[in-house]
């Protein structure tokens, strides 16, 4: 019976064991499934993020066309601007030198209205005395006989003789001044009227030509103000342009971030299934001796440079879009500098990324990962296995980068860590 139940024993932990094996191999077989499932979508995303940055460079390039005419069209609105403000200027001036002279000319209208008149005055003066001295000298010259008796004999002595004799002089004197004064006042009068006249005559010529460089400079501002419009047209149109452009490059920028998503989730999947099989194996007693970063001889990934621009840890963003929470360290190293594998393994991912740029993450195995960021070229594909210090690529500023710079990472058990302390120059 003893016998019996030992071979009953021995023939059920047996069949336990092969049980157990069964789950985990069904187990490593589904993990290998969907590890090749995953791979296989990783690469759809890829080649789909590469499409898509493909699209979106060319829209970035036409967005730089779109914005260079835009500033175009800015300054040549402000030029046009600037030059309708100097006619308006200008403009004003003419306006002030019109009004001026619109002025000067009323009044010289009227100062030769008022010498029209003094010499009309003058004329009518002239007339009455001229007629009046006739009327004397025709008496006297008629009655100079009876004149002289009338003197001579009308005199109550010599003295008054004398008297009226001076007074007949006189008057003829006075005749004689006030027509040679209003004769003088006559002749003054009509030298002001041709001077004023002549004056105005110029200044309504200087008028003509103001108004038309008044007509001229309207005429500008007319043309100016239409270029303006066409300016602002187009501006209009080069901005809805842009908007759009914008919209799509949105678009195209979403997409390329859904699927980096989807390739962290299915990454994420996959250390999951692992770490999922290694419980089991451990659970069915199976030895698990996985490899640890200790295990692994790490080597400088720059060799050409040695200078960290930016450590380890918490930090204020060096640019829009960059973190905050460095993950890796920077090293400042020219464009073109080569970048080489930190350690043997094989190229997880070799990809574009709208932050991280060009870059590479390889696998060392006991879930230890390095990454390689904003690199200006890659020398591997996903898949390929290299070896410590083999190049995979150059040094570069693509992603959210300031310059030119390597950003090394290293990821261990899903976390990353200071790289200083596995690795130095």
């Amino acid at each position: 019976m003893r016998s019996l139940k030992g071979k009953n024993e021995i023939g059920y932990f047996k069949g336990a064991l092969t049980a157990a094996l069964v789950l985990v191999l069904c187990a490593c077989c589904s993990l290998r499934t969907y590890a090749a499932y995953g791979t296989q979508e990783i690469n759809d995303s890829k080649a789909r993020i590469k499409e898509n940055q493909k699209k979106l460079e060319e829209l970035k390039s036409k967005t730089y066309a779109v914005d260079a005419r835009l500033d175009e069209l800015n300054k040549l609105k402000e030029d046009a601007a600037a030059y309708i403000s100097g006619l308006d200027a200008e403009l004003a001036e003419v306006e002030k030198e019109i009004e001026r002279l619109n002025e000067e000319i009323v009044g010289m209208e009227q100062q030769i209205g008022t010498v029209e008149t003094q010499l009309s005055e003058a004329e009518e003066d002239e007339k009455a005395q001229y007629a009046s001295m006739k009327k004397r000298i025709k008496f006297m010259y008629e009655h100079s006989n009876d004149n002289l008796i009338s003197i001579i004999f009308g005199a109550e002595d010599f003295s008054d003789i004398i008297n009226r004799a001076e007074y007949i002089r006189n008057v003829s004197v006075y005749d004689r001044q006030k027509l040679d004064e209003y004769v003088e006042l006559r002749n003054a009068a009509k030298a002001k009227k041709e001077e004023l006249e002549s004056a105005r005559q110029v200044m309504s010529q200087t008028m003509a030509e103001i108004e038309d460089r008044k007509n001229s400079i309207e005429k500008l501002q007319s043309d100016k103000e239409k270029e303006v419009a066409g300016y602002e047209s187009g501006i209009a149109s080069k901005e809805a342009e842009l908007s759009e452009m914008n919209k799509d490059m949105a678009g195209i920028r979403a997409a390329i971030q859904a699927e980096e998503n989807n390739i962290a989730a299915i990454e994420a999947e996959i250390r999951r299934q692992e770490e999922e099989a290694r419980k089991k194996a451990e659970a069915n007693g199976e030895t698990f001796t996985p490899l640890t970063v200790g295990d692994i001889s790490f080597t400088w990934p720059c060799p050409g440079a040695s200078r960290i621009t930016s450590k380890f840890g918490d930090r204020e963003s060096p640019t829009e879009g960059a973190s905050t929470n460095h993950k890796g360290v920077d090293i400042g190293a020219s464009s073109g500098t080569p970048v080489v594998a930190a350690a043997g393994g094989t190229v997880v991912l070799a990809t574009y990324s709208a932050s991280a740029g060009n870059y590479i993450m390889l696998s060392h195995g006991g879930s230890v990962y390095t990454v390689y960021m904003h690199l200006s070229s890659m020398s591997v594909s996903k898949g390929d296995t290299v070896s410590r210090g083999d190049k995979i690529g150059a040094v570069g500023s693509t992603g959210y980068s300031t310059g030119p710079h390597l950003h090394f990472g290293i990821r261990i058990n899903g976390s990353y860590v200071d790289p200083l302390g596995y690795v130095s120059p």
